[in-house]
């Protein structure tokens, strides 16, 4: 049987919490016209179905949670179920993709089936069609969604052949199955503790290196934890959502890291710290030091992990310099924050607890966390993240994609949150907001654009002013680079 990790259920966890979370997330590929047929699409997808095991398979709980979820065979599986199709009203705008994609991403996906959907969508301008891919955030993150991608579209303008195509679904364990290989599991954990202590003594100066390295880690992991001020940018959630997109090139972001010799992430961190300062005053509030607090996943994927679907997630709580008026001090002081939670093994530490939960009791991981849920946070107000997206031409039936565009899912009182994504040499903001408390997503998209114009603006006096740091050159490479 396949498990999920601790940290790809606790994405399921959120959402049994959460009456008004929808933990897919997605991605909107816009092509040049015309669009296939349905069967076309269809017949598409489906040569490559044996590629992507999990697109026919479900979750399936362990009675009494004694172990954590498991994938299983769905054996009424349906592809058309998963394949949706709709066109935009004229005139077919950003602005209709945009609701469009809100509306679809408002709501959850059926737990009774694989937890995806993909929707083409008909009536872009110029005659463009797009394809919304929507996943469950348990089956994948987004360094994930690349292998996604590589998975199901062409690298040139000639189709591949089909997959050959042998699956027949697995028997589903009964319950009792389930419950005697959990508690098989629960039993092997002392053991596994063991030989895991016995490792460590063999090895004390690493042991006990890396043990001072977490806990020095997990003690600023804490301390992002606090209650940060309130705003009204944090608090409950409806279930509707809005999604807001804006573009720019990639070029234009490196040339504003180059000018101050930092980094692709540390000149898009600063342009959302820039976007949150200015609505936080459109709306009358004082942009305090300790206001916003974003939570900024980080891929800990090693190449040996590069092709499983799953999460590989840990993470850095960054407090945005949103009190800070000059946009060249918001960027050193975003560079300098990072710096010092990098140095002080937040990721490692975070990444830590992950490991350890998953050689802990599933029923007790799980019960904590959903215990955690239930108390409302107040530190965390946004999540900000930074995705590479593929590095190469992509087509699908022989229509190039022309753009790619991010989508986040918020929960948790985090009324919005951001992710670019770069392909094709355009870095693409999505913004998704909780619709009834955050009508300017619109507006928040467009000032990160502004924010990074603002920043090569500001460059010559910043260079002029700042003490030099060694930095190499931007590269193709570095707008690669995660948090």
């Amino acid at each position: 049987m396949e498990y999920l990790s601790p940290l790809d259920a606790s994405f399921l966890d959120v959402e049994d919490e959460d009456p008004h979370a929808s933990l897919a997330i997605a991605s909107i590929a816009v092509l040049d016209g015309p669009p296939p047929s349905q069967a076309e699409f269809a017949e598409a997808i489906r040569a490559r179905l044996p590629l992507v095991p999990r697109y026919r398979q479900k979750v399936r709980r362990v009675p009494f949670n004694l172990g954590r979820p498991v994938w299983v065979d769905d054996p009424d599986f349906d592809l058309d179920f998963h394949l949706r199709r709709t066109a935009l009203v004229a005139p077919g705008d950003d602005a209709a993709l945009q609701r469009l994609v809100g509306r679809v991403m408002t709501q959850r996906l059926d737990r009774e089936r694989p937890l995806w959907e993909d929707w083409l969508i008909e009536g872009l301008p110029g005659g463009r069609w797009a394809v919304l891919s929507k996943v469950h955030h348990c089956m994948i993150d987004g360094i994930s969604g690349n292998e996604l991608y590589r998975l199901i579209c062409d690298t040139g303008p000639k189709p591949r052949r089909p997959v050959a195509d042998h699956w027949r679904p697995l028997p589903a364990a009964d319950p009792l199955d389930l419950t005697l290989d959990a508690c098989g599991q629960l039993v092997r954990i002392p053991f596994d503790q063991t030989r895991q202590l016995a490792r460590a003594a063999r090895e004390p100066a690493e042991a006990v290196a890396r043990l001072r390295e977490t806990v020095r880690g997990l003690a600023v992991l804490a301390q992002g934890f606090l209650p940060a001020t309130p705003t009204s940018l944090s608090g409950p959630l409806g279930r509707a959502r809005r999604y807001a997109v804006a573009r720019m090139p990639l070029a234009d972001i490196a040339l504003a890291a180059d000018a101050y010799r930092l980094t692709v992430n540390d000149v898009y961190l600063a342009a959302v710290t820039g976007a949150f300062r200015r609505l936080l005053l459109a709306r009358g509030e004082e942009p305090d030091a300790d206001a916003i607090r974003t939570l900024v996943p980080v891929s800990v994927r090693g190449n040996d992990a590069r092709h499983l679907l799953d999460n590989r997630l840990a993470s850095l709580l960054l407090q945005l310099p949103v009190e800070l008026d000059e946009p060249a001090a918001r960027l050193r002081a975003v560079h300098h924050r990072v710096t010092e939670l990098r140095a002080s093994h937040e990721v490692e530490a975070s990444s830590a607890v992950v490991e350890l939960a998953g050689q802990e009791p599933f029923a007790a991981v799980s019960f904590l966390i959903r215990a955690a849920l239930r108390m409302p946070q107040r530190a965390v107000a946004t999540v900000t993240t930074n995705v590479p997206g593929p590095e190469v031409q992509l087509y699908i039936l022989g229509r190039p994609v022309r753009e790619i565009l991010p989508y986040v899912p918020i929960a948790e009182r985090m009324r919005i949150g951001v992710a670019v994504l770069t392909y094709a040499g355009q870095a693409a903001f999505g913004v998704t907001a909780d619709f009834a408390s955050v009508p300017e997503a619109d507006d928040f998209a467009a000032a990160i654009v502004d924010e990074v114009a603002r920043l090569r603006a500001a460059a010559p006096r910043a260079v002029a002013a700042a003490k030099p740091v060694r930095r190499r050159a931007a590269s193709a490479a570095r707008a690669a680079e995660l948090a």
